[in-house]
């Protein structure tokens, strides 16, 4: 299991950036794709406060949301 978790969805160029960051970086992640999958829909409601957006990153425990750069 990485220390980084991303839900993503296909498609989200924001998605495609924070994963090519941390690829170039060597940073592994596990990568939980939201498009049908409920549980994972929730957590990133719950993390967001609400918000339908992605990615939604969990570094060392921190949730970072959205995507604006390393």
């Amino acid at each position: 299991m990485a220390d980084v978790t991303m839900y993503t969805k296909p498609g989200c160029p924001y998605c495609a950036a924070a994963k090519d960051h941390y690829n170039q970086e060597g940073i592994a992640f596990d990568e939980i794709n939201v498009i049908d999958n409920p549980v994972a829909q929730k957590k990133v409601l719950e993390l967001s406060g609400g918000e339908r957006i992605v990615p939604v990153v969990i570094d060392k425990g921190k949730a970072k949301i959205g995507w604006g750069g390393g």
